[in-house]
């Protein structure tokens, strides 16, 4: 087969889960075990995978697909709890302090604060936490899904402590060669690495700076009951502001600091700006927005979890920073976990892991409960049931109705997960081929030719939509946006940073992202129409992000250590195009770089991220 047909082949499950889900609005339950039959023959007959691998491929997604479902269920059920202790109307009255407006909410609550988690904690946390926050406060809970999707764009490429930076590019590209190469010009990897981190940084900071205000228009033109792209605008000065109050400290600390706390650092200042400019009306619309009446939402926007936020009968009302502590603690747990050594340390000691499964070098899974998100948050639930003084029965119900939340979820991500898992582990075949994931993006490369900047961070939106990681896009494609680079004689650093950059957006319209974000609030069936909302602003980031890029590699001549020392005259591969170029790499040799003498950071990464 030629290498076009193969490409084609390769795009096959991502263009018939768009179709499936979007074109035929079918539901994911639905859709993906389709998807995930056609990825395994394509797997089997095309790239010509053995069946052990195919099969060791899909127990590793089963392994990462409970991973995912413990933190569903640690987010579903610390909802829960503060609905029966009464957190949840405690929260919702300390709102009418600050702000009535629903766009407010959604910029403090959804963007600063799930920013924050993100920075914390990473791999789809933020969403599961904000959105059922926000069906609580009284969102629709499609609009919650959407908003909430919306947060895993600008703070990704920083999220879970820096882990898509400090795992994701050190572990997918050739550090060794690269450090080899700068020492004989007088730099170090360190310098390389902080220039990666800073142009990241950069790039997320000019285009996230007007995330708030599209995720506020989104939100009041799908939502609102005039269907208003004008209502949503009235608020651009406060959007703008709150974006300001985020992306200026990310940048700095991106810049100065390295790429563990840009996320954090950002949302916190932000907050401490946000919430008393809120208070006081600073740049705030005349009019305060709202959702229609409940009786007049459709049935699509509404989920199966029903939240009353009524306090609970005999109790006394909670105060809002009583009703909020349960969050700040999950904030400082997270961090404190992955930050604290010795902390860290301890919680990965119980960790169940299978590695090489069924001997494939490189396929492993391993799930640490108590590192994982989902073990931070029932330390917090259990710590909030202390606090909040409930009884057995309330805690137990609470309990009850998560665990019933999680069926339809782990159906659906039995069949995404595995399927994702394929097309990453196709690069070990009998057919001599790149991986499924390498072999899209060269097409693309192949096509564009000296345009191709302009369609880096697609590429690693690419990876990000089918691995559901900004990590995993990065492990699978740092190397050739690096390779890309030399050839057409860019700067490799920056050409990784945009990749970092893309990958973190691709991560909106993620599908076993927004399905796990959708069965946080019982919400399971309409993922199609959630990402064809959240598509807008992935496109948004992608096309202004390669804008960036061919502004810097072409106008501003964007330069990097490597071409410094001149090592652009000794490319990795010479005299061939970017796609022949990575062809010519063996296929066993690249699946080692991804996850065999690399598997420490790609499970670290498939924890974390």
């Amino acid at each position: 087969m030629t290498d076009t047909t193969l490409a084609l082949l390769a795009f096959t499950p991502l263009i018939l889960a768009g179709v499936l889900l979007i074109g035929f609005r079918m539901a994911a339950r639905t859709a993906m075990p389709i998807v995930f039959v056609i990825t395994a023959l394509i797997g089997l007959f095309a790239w010509e995978m053995s069946f052990n691998r195919v099969l060791a491929s899909t127990l590793q997604g089963l392994i990462l697909t409970v991973s995912i479902l413990w933190i569903i269920f640690g987010a579903i059920l610390l909802l829960n709890t503060l609905k029966h202790s009464g957190g949840i109307a405690a929260i919702r009255n300390g709102f009418s302090g600050i702000s009535p407006d629903r766009r407010v909410q959604a910029l403090i609550v959804a963007w600063l604060f799930g920013c924050f988690i993100e920075g914390a904690s990473g791999f789809g946390t933020p969403a599961a936490v904000a959105a059922p926050l926000m069906v609580a406060l009284g969102f629709p809970a499609l609009a919650a899904v959407v908003v909430g999707m919306m947060i895993q764009s600008t703070p990704v490429s920083f999220g879970a402590v820096g882990t898509p930076i400090v795992v994701g590019v050190t572990g997918g590209v050739n550090m060794n060669a690269i450090t080899e190469q700068l020492e004989a010009g007088g730099f170090t990897w360190l310098e390389y690495f902080r220039l990666i981190a800073a142009e990241v940084a950069i790039v997320h900071a000019i285009v996230g700076i007007l995330m708030p205000l599209i995720m506020v228009v989104i939100m009041v033109r799908f939502f609102g009951a005039n269907r208003s792209w004008k209502e949503g605008l009235s608020i651009t000065p406060f959007a703008l502001f709150t974006g300001v109050a985020f992306v200026v400290p990310y940048a700095l600390a991106g810049v100065l600091l390295g790429p563990e706390f840009p996320s954090m650092i950002g949302a916190m200042v932000g907050l401490a700006i946000v919430v008393p400019a809120a208070r006081r009306g600073f740049l705030l619309p005349k009019d305060n927005w709202d959702f229609p009446e409940r009786d007049a939402w459709p049935a699509g926007w509404i989920g199966k979890i029903e939240i009353k936020i009524d306090d609970i009968a005999g109790k006394t009302p909670l105060s809002t920073w009583m009703g909020w502590l349960p969050y700040v603690l999950l904030a400082l747990f997270l961090v404190a976990s992955r930050t604290v050594d010795p902390l860290r340390e301890a919680l990965n000691a119980w960790t169940f892991g299978w590695s090489n499964i069924l001997g494939e070098a490189g396929v492993s899974g391993s799930i640490a409960p108590l590192y994982l998100p989902g073990g931070i948050l029932l330390m917090v639930v259990l710590v909030t049931a202390v606090l909040h003084r409930m009884r057995v029965g309330e805690l137990k119900a609470a309990f009850g109705e998560s665990s019933r939340t999680l069926l339809g979820a782990g159906f659906v991500l039995i069949f995404t997960i595995p399927m994702v898992r394929i097309l990453i582990n196709s690069g070990v075949n009998a057919a001599d081929l790149v991986s499924m994931p390498v072999a899209m993006a060269q097409f693309v490369a192949d096509s564009v030719g000296d345009v191709y900047p302009f369609f880096a961070p697609a590429v690693g939106g690419l990876g990000a939509f089918i691995a559901g990681s900004n990590t995993v896009s990065n492990l699978m494609l740092a190397e050739f946006q690096f390779n890309v680079a030399q050839q057409l004689g860019l700067s490799t650093a920056f050409m990784v940073a945009l990749q970092a950059v893309g990958a973190a957006a691709g991560n909106m319209i993620a599908i076993h992202n927004v399905v796990a974000a959708s069965a946080t609030v019982g919400l399971l069936g309409r993922e199609g129409e959630t990402i064809r909302k959240t598509i807008l602003p992935t496109i948004y980031y992608l096309v202004f992000a390669g804008a960036i890029a061919m502004v810097g590699f072409y106008v501003l001549n964007v330069s990097d250590p490597l071409m410094e020392v001149g090592q652009m005259e000794q490319p990795i591969v010479e005299e061939m195009e970017p796609a022949e170029a990575a062809d010519a790499a063996e296929p066993q040799e690249e699946m080692e770089e991804f996850e065999g003498a690399e598997q420490e950071p790609l499970e670290e990464a498939e924890q974390e991220d």
